[in-house]
């Protein structure tokens, strides 16, 4: 009688697709084998590459408890290590003599250092999968003899005709050999702790796809109006769930454009945007940290302005809203991120990356490709056709926030000022504006537009 056989084992290492619907990692490893170990390793590494923020790590641990109840529906759970990614990876797979592991590509030196320790550790086993963390692969829209795109407008065109896989359900069962250690999801105690914005969004795939079916059913018909709108506050929010994975990328797209509207197509664009800036990192990683297009700056060392700029103390409410915003919520609106870089890259002439750092250390959403490449398109360095444009915080509150809603919202101690003064609080009569508990103009616009111009004229 012929003995029965062993069943067959493989890994889905989870990483940023903290996902049961819609993940080709997951799909994949459970159509490989009897037996699934869905893993998620605690890195140490992630902390000393600065990216486990107190913000990013609570919405981490909401999202892995998610995750694992979600498993332990369909008959499975979430094992959790702790210690260096790809020698756990290594270890479990020994364990349990797995014949596949499965993991999402990634576009950042990080990701890329990690796949190529885990391919030496594993050889053969590992299995690499594209399409997870973006709607289209990096790499798979490319121009004629160039590695990628550089400008978003041609790269978008090319993008609209990428023909998208289609979604996968999620699992019915899955089901995990016995016996495999898991530690409690405390153990992301070990990424550092520290104080946490006080209003965050809650972590995880369900939570994502509440946020989500309400966006599609009332907010994604007007976005296309509405989505620079400061006080309507009219974006979808998503960006967190996107960025850990909760949501797909190739889900998005397809909902959207089944719902049709230039709404949708404005949308769609923006997780076009997405794309472009991953499949950008995935070809110059240094792009994190040097600049893609040199301008020889030679940036300005300002701390004390720095500092007025973190604290949203400017004096400037549009500036100063936008900087409040991310330091209650991990969050600002988009609109308000494009006026707060210009001003620290521009008005005052301070290096990008001091604002990148700024930004990563506080939002939720803090993803490098998204996060380092918006303030290199901002500070002129990056892949911005029109690399010398300055944002006029003051024309730019006039346009999105004209009513001043969007200020009084985050500047309490300018909320009684009517209309649009509460725009410019330094015009006001000198006795109401020495009662103000509010700052006056670090810098003139005038002169720091000049000053920007004629350095990047002298750099260059």
């Amino acid at each position: 009688m012929t003995p029965p056989s062993k069943p067959s084992t493989s890994i889905a290492v989870f990483t940023s697709d903290l996902r049961l619907r819609d993940n080709p990692v997951l799909h994949a490893a459970l159509r490989a084998a009897d037996r699934v170990v869905p893993l998620f390793v605690v890195d140490r590494r992630v902390a000393a590459a600065g990216f486990a923020v107190p913000n990013r790590v609570a919405f981490l641990r909401g999202c892995l408890a998610d995750l694992d109840a979600g498993l332990r529906e369909r008959g499975g759970r979430l094992v959790v290590r702790t210690g260096d990614a790809v020698e756990e990876i290594r270890r479990v797979a020994e364990q349990v003599d797995a014949g596949e592991v499965h993991i999402a590509g990634g576009v950042s030196a990080f990701a890329g250092r990690r796949e190529g320790r885990l391919r030496e550790a594993l050889g053969g086993a590992l299995r690499v999968h594209g399409a997870v963390l973006t709607a289209a692969e990096p790499g798979t829209v490319t121009p004629s003899g160039k590695d990628h795109f550089a400008v978003f407008t041609p790269y978008f065109r090319a993008w609209q005709g990428v023909e998208l896989r289609r979604p996968f359900a999620a699992p019915r069962g899955v089901r995990v050999p016995p016996g495999v250690r898991s530690e409690p999801l405390s153990a992301l105690s070990l990424l550092g702790s520290g104080s946490l914005s006080p209003v965050l969004p809650e972590g995880g795939e369900r939570a994502g796809r509440r946020r989500l079916d309400a966006w599609l059913r009332s907010g994604l018909g007007a976005y296309a109006d509405r989505q620079d709108d400061l006080a309507g506050d009219a974006t979808s929010r998503l960006s967190p769930y996107l960025h850990f994975g909760c949501l797909s990328p190739v889900e998005l797209v397809h909902r959207a454009r089944k719902s049709g509207g230039p709404g949708a197509d404005a949308f769609v664009r923006q997780l076009a945007w997405r794309d472009f800036h991953h499949q950008v990192l995935a070809a110059r990683p240094d792009a994190s940290h040097t600049d893609y297009r040199p301008r020889g700056d030679r940036w300005r060392s300002d701390d004390a302005a720095v500092a007025a700029w973190k604290e949203g103390r400017t004096g400037y409410p549009i500036v100063d809203a936008g900087m409040r915003q991310l330091a209650a919520e991990g969050w600002m609106h988009n609109r308000a991120r494009l006026l707060v870089a210009s001003f620290l890259t521009k008005t005052l002439y301070v290096d990008w990356r001091v604002g990148a750092r700024h930004f990563l250390d506080l939002l939720v959403d803090g993803d490098v490709a998204n996060n380092q490449l918006n303030w290199q398109w901002v500070a002129g360095t990056g892949t911005d056709t029109r690399p010398n444009r300055v944002l006029n915080p003051l024309a730019q509150a006039r346009r999105f926030d004209p009513d001043g809603a969007y200020v009084r919202r985050w500047i309490p101690e300018l909320a009684d000022l009517p209309g649009r003064q509460v725009h410019t609080p330094w015009t006001l009569p000198a006795p109401e504006r020495h009662a103000l508990p509010y700052p006056p103009p670090i810098v003139d616009l005038s002169e720091a537009t000049t000053r920007f111009h004629a350095s990047r004229h002298t750099s260059d």
